[in-house]
């Protein structure tokens, strides 16, 4: 699995358009990242997920984009003496041609 953990090839899922996601992660991968980590927290999971499917099926044909992994979890916080969950995920998306 290829997966760089600098800041530049990740894309965080927050309260913005689905558009401005799939803008960011593909000049990311246009200007030679090999891959692109799309993150998200909780309610925007579901952002997350359709951001991955808009870049693979409208906006990255060119590069034959594959999601090379799906991480999810699970993060606890002590908030004012409650235990709370929040679920995690991280959508990897490849270039066919960075996969060997």
């Amino acid at each position: 699995m290829i997966e760089e953990n600098n800041e530049k090839n990740i894309v965080f899922v927050g309260n913005k358009q689905v558009m401005n996601y799939v803008t960011s992660a593909v000049m990311q991968l246009k200007t030679g990242s090999p891959n692109v980590i799309i993150k998200a927290r909780g309610k925007f999971i579901s952002k997350a997920v359709d951001v991955a499917e808009v870049l693979r099926k409208r906006f990255l044909k060119d590069l034959s984009p594959t999601i090379e992994d799906i991480k999810i979890d699970t993060e606890e916080y002590d908030k004012e003496g409650k235990t709370i969950k929040v679920s995690t995920i991280d959508i990897i998306i490849a270039k066919a041609s960075s996969l060997s």
